[in-house]
């Protein structure tokens, strides 16, 4: 078994549980918000494994849903402690000023990829952040967040390289990544930058647990281009599959199932029409040639 690392698996388990007692109380949403004397967007989120739940709020709903198990109760409150644990990524985001369009900043992104087994990444842009070098990490985020202090950058800079660590734990995160070929020729942060990137893209390209397949631009356009997203799974026991969208205006996450479904197709789709692993290393090691300087490209 998975074991989860963070506490994103414990609020969804113990928001299902939930979820689970309410139906099971035929209570609906406003019932138990009145009878908590507080909103059913509150309850909702508790539900959702987006709120931080509280003991006293948990009691009360224990009370309120008959729970008589003692063994049920106690494994209620055993998440809820859980779920207030502090996940590892909070330092790294103590004192940066609050922005969106970085996957970094909100406590949620990181959460969930710590509690997942695996994750699928369409990438139209820049590299994912599981395969970006602190140098051209830096040069990404100094980009999305020019209004932030160099301290700030350098946090953010942090969390995403401790982030990487997931692709050689003692059950590696498996890491399916289609990026287009335009990712390849946008220059961030310099021809130097660029070339130690894209040699560290085929070094962890040659890892068992990850696959990185590029889309030649003369595949055309395809239906993935409406923009890039991460498909995040995990263990059955932590909650249901994920799907994260990046944008100007904040984060989507997209649980339904049909949604989630959707842009799996979507991603077998393209990974179906990009280059295969081995002929994308070698797409990626002919522009890594055209960045580095002569004799400098490893075997």
């Amino acid at each position: 078994m998975v074991a989860a690392q963070g506490p994103a698996g414990p609020r969804r388990r113990l928001g299902a549980e939930l979820r689970r007692l309410r139906s099971k109380a035929g209570l609906n949403l406003e019932d138990v918000a009145e009878q908590l004397d507080c909103s059913t967007s509150k309850i909702s989120r508790l539900e959702t494994g987006k709120g931080i739940p509280k003991l006293p709020d948990i009691r009360e709903l224990i009370r309120i849903y008959g729970v008589s198990s003692d063994t049920e109760r106690d494994m209620l409150l055993r998440l809820v402690k859980d779920s207030r644990e502090q996940g590892w990524w909070e330092p790294y985001t103590e004192g940066v000023h609050p922005e969106r369009f970085v996957m970094d900043a909100p406590a949620r992104y990181p959460a969930l990829e710590t509690d997942a087994i695996a994750v699928r990444s369409f990438d139209m842009a820049t590299l994912h952040g599981l395969l970006q070098t602190r140098s051209y990490a830096t040069a990404v985020v100094s980009a999305v967040l020019p209004h932030h202090q160099p301290r700030e950058i350098e946090q953010l800079v942090d969390l995403r390289i401790r982030r990487q660590q997931a692709l050689c734990r003692d059950r590696p995160l498996q890491l399916s990544v289609v990026l287009d070929e335009a990712v390849l020729q946008r220059m961030v942060g310099g021809p130097a930058v660029m070339a130690e990137q894209l040699q560290a893209l085929v070094d962890v390209s040659r890892l068992s647990m990850v696959s990185i397949q590029v889309l030649r631009l003369d595949a055309g356009l395809h239906r993935a281009h409406a923009g890039q997203f991460v498909i995040l799974e995990f263990p059955e026991f932590v909650g249901p599959d994920v799907v994260y969208i990046e944008g100007h205006a904040g984060d989507t996450y997209l649980e339904n199932e049909s949604d989630v479904v959707l842009y799996k197709n979507v991603f077998a789709d393209v990974a179906d029409r990009a280059l295969d692993p081995e002929e994308s290393r070698r797409l990626i090691g002919f522009y890594l040639r055209k960045y580095a300087p002569p004799g400098k490209v490893a075997p």
